[in-house]
C-alpha cells in the first residue's frame, strides 16, 4: 500500500485511532485491576565438580567446564517429579508435580555454574517457601544422581548461594506495562479499522477525493446549509453570508474557465439525484446576474423539474410547451428580480423528455438564447440514471458536475465525467456541495468570523421582491421555429399565477 493511502487513512481516521488507543489503554488498566496479584521469589544455586585436594589449575579449569555442561541439563531436572514431589509433601501443597512445574521457572546464566529458580504464587510467603524447598530438594537429588556408588562421594556438589526472600510487591500484573501494551494494541486496531474504512468508504469528503476521481478542475466547495429547503436562494436572501460568497467564487472561477471553451451556455448536472444540483444552479444564476450580465436559467430536467419551485415561479407552462410549438418564448420566459435574470421553467412533464431535449428545436432554442443572453444555464437531470444531461452538454459549452460531500461516491463521479467525455462534451469543472462546515456563520473554517465581520455591515438586498420586467421577444427570422403570438400578455409577479 502506498504511503499516501496510509497518510490519508490516518488523517481521516485519527478519531477512530484515538478511540481505539483509549479503549486499549482502558482495557489494559481494567485487566491489571481485575487480575489476581502474583508474587515471584527466586533462589540461586551454585554447582561445582569435585576435584582432588592437590588439583592443578588445569584440573580446576576442566572441572568448571564440566560443571557448566552439567548445569545446562539441570534446568530440565528442576521440573521433574523427583524434585517437585518431595516439595509438595514437605509443604502439604494441594497440587501435582505437573501443576507445580507450571509455576516454576529455572534459568541458567550463560557461561556460569549458577542456576536461578523462580517460583510464582498468589501468596508472597508461600512463593518463597516453595522456592527454598525446591532448592533443597534439587541439592539432594543432584548429589544422589551424580554419586558413582553408594559408598563414594558425589562428583557434583550443589549449594544454595542465595535463599528466596518474601517479595514485598507483586510481580504481576504490571499495570504500566498492561496500559502501554493496551494502548499500542488499541491504536493499531484503530488504525487498521481506519484503513479498512478508507478502503471501503468511497464517499467524497472534499477536494482531495475529487482530485483522486477526475482531472476536472474543482470550481468551488459549498458548505452544508441546514436552511436550504426553507430558503434555498442564499445569494439573494443572505447576500452577505459566507455561503453566498462561495457561490460568487464559483461564478468567478466558472467565468475564467468558460472564457476559452465556449459561448456562455453550459449544463449543470450531477451523477445521482439529491446532490444539490438545482439549488446550486439557481444561486449561480443569481450570482451571475448580479454582475449585470443577461442570464437565463432553463429547467431542462423534464423528469423531476424543481427550478420553478426553488425560484418561486409558476410552472404551468415552460420548456416543454415551447419545444412542441404550443407556446412562444415570450410567454414562458419569466423575469426574476431587479437584475437581468430570466427563468424558463420546465412546464408539464412530457412522456418523451430525451427526444425533446435532443431535438432540433432544442438546438435552435439554445442558439437563439445564446445570442440574446450572456449566460445560459441549464439545470439538467442526473447523468447516470438518464442520458438527458449528456445530450444537452454536447449542445453547449460544457457541463458543470455537482457532487455532494459525504453522500456521493467516487466511482459515481468518475463515471459521470467519463460519460460526458464519451459524448464529446467538455467538463468545465466540479462543484462540491453540502460540505461539512459547521453552520452558516462558521462556513469556511477559521475564516468564518472574518467573513461575518467583513460582509455583515449592511443588510442584504432582497432581489426576490423586485418588480418583474418584460421578457424578450424572438427575432422575426426565428418565428418560423418558435411562433410568436401577436400580443404578449403582462408578466406575472414572482410566485403568482397567471
Amino acid at each position: 500500500m502506498e504511503t499516501t493511502n496510509l497518510t490519508k487513512a490516518f488523517r481521516k481516521g485519527w478519531l477512530l485511532i484515538l478511540i481505539g488507543a483509549l479503549l486499549g489503554a482502558g482495557g489494559g488498566f481494567a485487566a491489571a485491576v481485575l487480575a489476581t496479584p502474583e508474587y515471584s521469589a527466586t533462589t540461586k544455586l551454585f554447582v561445582s565438580v569435585r576435584t582432588s585436594d592437590a588439583a592443578s589449575a588445569t584440573d580446576v579449569s576442566q572441572g568448571n567446564s564440566a560443571a557448566q555442561q552439567k548445569v545446562r541439563s539441570y534446568a530440565d531436572v528442576v521440573l521433574t517429579e523427583s524434585i517437585l514431589q518431595p516439595v509438595i509433601e514437605e509443604l502439604a501443597l494441594d497440587t501435582t508435580p505437573a501443576g507445580l512445574a507450571r509455576r516454576v521457572q529455572p534459568t541458567i546464566n550463560t557461561n556460569t555454574v549458577v542456576i536461578s529458580i523462580a517460583v510464582t504464587d498468589e501468596s508472597a510467603a508461600r512463593s518463597a517457601r516453595i522456592a527454598n524447598s525446591i532448592g533443597r530438594s534439587f541439592v539432594r537429588v543432584i548429589e544422589r544422581l551424580e554419586q558413582p556408588s553408594a559408598d563414594s562421594a558425589s562428583l557434583v556438589r550443589a549449594s544454595t548461594v542465595q535463599s528466596a526472600v518474601v517479595p514485598s510487591t507483586p510481580s504481576s500484573p504490571n499495570r504500566t506495562l498492561n496500559i502501554v501494551v493496551g494502548l499500542a494494541v488499541g491504536a493499531f486496531l484503530g488504525f487498521a479499522a481506519a484503513l479498512l474504512r478508507g478502503l471501503v468508504d468511497t464517499r467524497i469528503h472534499g477536494p482531495r477525493d475529487v482530485a483522486a476521481a477526475t482531472d476536472a478542475p474543482l470550481l468551488a466547495t459549498l458548505g452544508f446549509d441546514p436552511e436550504a429547503k426553507r430558503q434555498p436562494l442564499v445569494v439573494s436572501a443572505s447576500g452577505r453570508s459566507p455561503l453566498a460568497e462561495a457561490y460568487r467564487t464559483l461564478r468567478t472561477n466558472l467565468q475564467f474557465v468558460d472564457l476559452g471553451v465556449g459561448n456562455g451556455s453550459f449544463v449543470v448536472t450531477s451523477a445521482m439525484p439529491s446532490e444539490g444540483k438545482t439549488t446550486s444552479t439557481a444561486n449561480l444564476a443569481i450570482a451571475l446576474a448580479e454582475t449585470g450580465a443577461r442570464v437565463v436559467l432553463i429547467d431542462a430536467d423534464l423528469r423531476r423539474p424543481r427550478v420553478a419551485e426553488v425560484m418561486g415561479l409558476e410552472n404551468s407552462a415552460g420548456l416543454t410547451d415551447l419545444l412542441i410549438g404550443r407556446a412562444e418564448l415570450d410567454d414562458v420566459v419569466q423575469p426574476w428580480g431587479h437584475t437581468k435574470l430570466d427563468v424558463l421553467p420546465a412546464g408539464l412533464v412530457p412522456p418523451n423528455p430525451s427526444e425533446l431535449l435532443g431535438s432540433t428545436a432544442m438546438q435552435a432554442l439554445l442558439e437563439l438564447l445564446t445570442d440574446q443572453y450572456d449566460h445560459v444555464l441549464l439545470d439538467a437531470p442526473p447523468i447516470l440514471p438518464v442520458t438527458d444531461a449528456a445530450v444537452l452538454a454536447a449542445m453547449t459549452s460544457g457541463a458543470v458536475v455537482v457532487t455532494s460531500a459525504r453522500s456521493s461516491r467516487t466511482p459515481q463521479l468518475r463515471a459521470a465525467v467519463d460519460r460526458l467525455e464519451r459524448v464529446g462534451a467538455t467538463v468545465l469543472g466540479v462543484v462540491v456541495s453540502m460540505a461539512a462546515f459547521r453552520g452558516r456563520q462558521r462556513y469556511g473554517g477559521a475564516y468564518g468570523s472574518a467573513y461575518g465581520t467583513y460582509y455583515g455591515g449592511q443588510e442584504a438586498v432582497d432581489l426576490s421582491a423586485a418588480t418583474p420586467k418584460r421578457g424578450r421577444r424572438l427575432r422575426d427570422e426565428d418565428s418560423a421555429t418558435f411562433p410568436v403570438a401577436p400580443a404578449t400578455p403582462a408578466r406575472p409577479q414572482r410566485g403568482t399565477t397567471r
